[in-house]
């Protein structure tokens, strides 16, 4: 694809992703490149790399469109995300050419709204706090009284593309065994700084299509959930409920954890991601797992209470831990959101307490960084479960240190740790 042809295409992947609003973005880009299945790989990278930049610089893009009088479009993102980036309007005007395959030729009144933005960068002193830093107006004081002064960098560490993680899958062979396999492949990768079962790819990379993937050496996982599935403190033998287990990522890991023995109930109300895991259980090799469809009325959990020696809540939650890598989340975020998770997030944990033993644990986790829904959920939890009691992070720390955090809790950002926003509460029933 020509340069003029790349911009076309990273206009018309916006257009998709705006007319889907409440849809993921790189699941619109999934159904856009397959459908298109003529860009090849270096091109798919440039185009989608060129959207997600707009993405992340959207409320300041519209900023400064606003101040012009433009209501804001992808053509007019794109073209204002180049002048940001140290394009003259000329080279910008000569992109937007109209010839084969390229944008449409700017008019008189595109050209005139661009012009007051060459020549500056996205940011600009006169912004309001929330549009500088990338984040509804109405979460802000939420997260200015989580992270304070240092709330500027931290969001500034969203702003850089999310290495990719894998966790080595040690029921199929050791972290050696995959950085050699993944060097055949061409990637090369470095041992993640936390967790002994990771490895990190600077940048994007197709690995999905490769032998070391394929043959269930590695898995995708963030090194931050690697954690919080380490955690858990399964062992072999145990009985682990994964209460939340979705498409079955930290199932995995558990799974590898206690050695393919014991018992896992992996567990959800949704049955397209509870049989999207079968695949990933099977190359995995993990034959020690049994899912569960959880439906109003079911007597499963019921039947099942005081059951299990670890169980692990991965609650849904608002998903702001995840903004480096999806930068359109924000976009999606709704305050009414936040109001109807928080009230879930109490009864799925109220729910799942009930399936520990005696002496047995409970792990709450999110990839959310509002205490809204980290800290204050502990605490209420506590406060109606005297029988549940904090394991420090001290005592719950699965590996050698360093730690990653102080406190009783793990909570990892982007910024301090390099991993996506996780937190997690490990608690204790009493005998």
């Amino acid at each position: 694809m020509t340069p003029a042809a790349r911009l076309a295409a990273a206009i018309e992947l916006l257009a998709a992703v705006d007319s889907n609003p409440r849809k993921p973005a790189d699941a619109v880009a999934n159904l856009f490149f397959r459908d298109r299945r003529y860009i090849g790989g270096g091109d798919r990278r440039s185009v989608s790399e060129r959207a997600w930049g707009v993405l992340r610089g959207r409320r300041r893009l519209d900023w400064w469109l606003a101040q012009v009088g433009v209501p804001a479009n992808p053509r007019l993102l794109v073209a204002a995300s180049l002048l940001t980036q140290g394009w003259s309007l000329d080279g910008v005007v000569q992109s937007y050419s109209g010839g084969q395959f390229g944008p449409t030729a700017l008019n008189a009144a595109e050209r005139a709204a661009l012009r007051p933005l060459e020549g500056h960068t996205l940011d600009h002193p006169d912004m309001p706090a929330p549009v500088r830093l990338e984040m509804p107006d109405w979460i802000y004081p939420l997260l200015l009284a989580r992270f304070g002064a240092d709330l500027p960098a931290e969001m500034a560490a969203m702003e850089d593309q999310a290495p990719l993680d894998l966790r080595v899958n040690l029921l199929k062979g050791t972290r050696e065994d995959a950085q050699a396999a993944l060097a055949l492949e061409g990637i090369e990768t470095t041992p993640t700084a936390l967790s002994p079962w990771g490895l990190r790819i600077p940048g994007r990379r197709a690995v999905t299509s490769g032998k070391a993937f394929q043959s269930g050496l590695v898995e995708i996982q963030d090194e931050g959930s690697q954690i919080v599935a380490a955690l858990v403190g399964a062992q072999p033998g145990m009985r682990v409920a994964d209460w939340c287990a979705g498409a079955g990522g930290k199932t995995l890991a558990l799974a590898m954890a206690m050695d393919n023995r014991g018992n896992i109930a992996a567990c959800d109300v949704s049955a397209p991601r509870l049989d999207g895991a079968v695949r990933r259980l099977r190359r995995a090799g993990v034959h020690n797992v049994e899912r569960h469809l959880v439906e109003p009325g079911d007597k499963w959990a019921k039947r099942r209470a005081g059951g299990f020696d670890r169980v692990l809540v991965d609650a849904p939650c608002t998903g702001t831990g995840t903004w480096r890598r999806n930068p359109d989340a924000r976009l999606r975020l709704r305050e009414s959101d936040l109001a109807e998770l928080r009230p879930k997030q109490a009864m799925i944990l109220d729910q799942a307490s009930r399936l520990v033993r005696k002496g047995g644990r409970l792990v709450y986790a999110t990839c959310s960084l509002l205490s809204e829904e980290n800290e204050a959920q502990v605490e209420a939890f506590l406060g109606t479960h005297p029988e549940f009691s904090v394991v420090p992070l001290t005592q719950a720390w699965p590996w050698p240190a360093p730690m990653p955090c102080d406190g009783p809790y793990l909570a990892l950002t982007p910024r301090r740790h390099d991993t996506d926003g996780f937190f997690a509460a490990v608690l204790e029933r009493a005998l």
